[in-house]
Order: C-alpha cells, then structure tokens, then sequence
C-alpha cells in the first residue's frame, strides 16, 4: 500500500461526506451552514451556494479516489482509508452541525 494513496483515499471520503448535507440542502432548496456564510460555517448560505459547494466536493472527491492510484472498493487496503474518511466528516459534522439543527448533543457533567 502506498501511503500517499491511503492519505489520498482518506480526504476523497472526506470531501464525499461533506458534499451530501451541502448537496441534498440545495436541492431541497434549503440554506445550510458553508464556508462561504458569515459567520464561516454557523451562517447560513443559499440553496445555490450550497449545490456549488457541494458539487465542487464530489469533484475533488471523485479525483481523489478514482485519479490517484488504482482504487479498488474490494481491496480492504482501499476501502478502510476511504471508509474513515467518511466517518471522520461524518462525525464531525454531526458535532458542528448538529447544536445548530437540534441535535441531541450529550452535556459534559
């Protein structure tokens, strides 16, 4: 395995989880938080800013995983990488988001 192929797998499921609730918010003609809103990432952006920006995630997504090296979704070795990274957004978009949207958050005690 070639390491700057895991490093690559790990950011194109990142960039795949952060395009869905930006992608599915626009075109359901929803506003949603992006780096685009003020303030950074707790303002709101508009339904088209949100298609854009999630588009653009695929995108680079998609070149991450499906450019660089040979990916292959049955290779463990390729799919672990790329798995975390969609966990790791994953998770931490449902911290960030989630006080902002009525998530259940647990309290610190």
């Amino acid at each position: 395995m070639d390491w700057p192929h895991v490093v690559s797998y790990f950011f194109g499921g990142v960039l795949f989880a952060n395009a869905v609730p930006h992608f599915v918010s626009g075109v359901m003609g929803e506003p949603f938080q992006s780096p685009f809103a003020k303030p950074s990432g707790k303002g709101l952006s508009s339904s088209t800013v949100n298609v854009l920006w999630g588009f653009f995630n695929m995108v680079v997504g998609y070149l991450l995983v499906f450019r660089v090296g040979n990916f292959r979704i049955e290779a463990t070795g390729d799919a672990v990488p790329f798995g975390l990274g969609i966990l790791a957004m994953g998770m931490l978009c449902a911290r960030l988001f989630g006080p902002l949207h009525g998530g259940n958050v647990p309290k610190r005690t």
